[in-house]
């Protein structure tokens, strides 16, 4: 083989192979071209998905805000009963107080 059926030999197999390439490349992107009903369709998703973030984002600030108020309402009952419980306990003394008083009274009587 001389020079020049090597040359030819050669440019031929590269033409082959860039046309081999070529139609892969095309075939490739003939089966992967995505319609435009499905652009259209993954447009919606996508609006529905973001819609649906801010929803959640939304329940979730509700539902801290929601938190809040309940601790919040908690704290001040736990305050109430306590201050309702020392007045029991103070009652109650009073009323031993008071027992212990009108038995010496009615005892020196």
């Amino acid at each position: 083989m001389n020079r020049t059926e090597f040359v030819i030999a050669t440019a031929i197999i590269l033409f082959v192979a860039f046309m081999l390439g070529w139609f892969a490349h095309w075939l490739v992107h003939r089966f992967m071209r995505v319609a435009q009903a499905d652009m259209n369709e993954i447009d919606h998703m996508a609006h529905q998905l973001h819609e649906a973030e801010e929803q959640r984002d939304q329940a979730v600030t509700f539902y801290q805000q929601r938190e809040a108020e309940m601790s919040n309402q908690l704290t001040q009952t736990e305050a109430e009963l306590r201050a309702a419980m020392d007045g029991l306990r103070e009652a109650r003394r009073e009323a031993e107080e008071l027992r212990s008083y009108i038995e010496r009274v009615n005892n020196n009587a």
